[in-house]
């Protein structure tokens, strides 16, 4: 399935993509995050609760910030499973500055595999859409 979208922040790149690439704004932001520990430099481990649909319980995986081009862009690999199946993915992240503000474009690929396959690419497509949203609501939050 593949994932794309858009968020306009009202703030410089540069601390747009300090945001970003804080793993403090990043724990607060996650949507159903419960821990996110640094294990290496970019590298994370994380746990989020999530209860929407047939994608519900605890999910653990990685992710890592890699081919960082700062402020620029970088690419996010991850995975992770649960009680309902697995996510593996990666996506590249661009900044691009829009006068004062900067636009945060992603675009990427992710395979799930189990039980929550089954919901069907629209429904996990409107999930990915909401929790995206989500995110980039709380990190808004946190430049305020």
């Amino acid at each position: 399935m593949n994932i794309e979208g858009r968020h306009l922040f009202k703030e410089p790149r540069a601390r747009v993509w300090e945001l970003l690439t804080s793993p403090q704004a990043l724990r607060a932001a996650l949507p159903g995050c419960q821990t996110l520990q640094e294990i290496q430099a970019r590298e994370f481990d994380v746990t989020l609760a999530i209860g929407i649909a047939a994608v519900r319980g605890e999910y653990r995986g990685k992710f890592r910030i890699m081919d960082e081009e700062s402020p620029m862009r970088f690419r996010l690999v991850g995975e992770g499973s649960g009680p309902s199946g697995f996510i593996k993915g990666e996506a590249w992240i661009e900044l691009s500055p829009q006068q004062r503000d900067t636009l945060v474009s992603y675009q990427g690929h992710v395979e799930i595999g189990g039980l929550v396959a089954g919901v069907g690419q629209r429904v996990i497509g409107g999930i990915a859409k909401f929790m995206a949203g989500q995110f980039f609501k709380d990190m808004e939050k946190q430049l305020a």
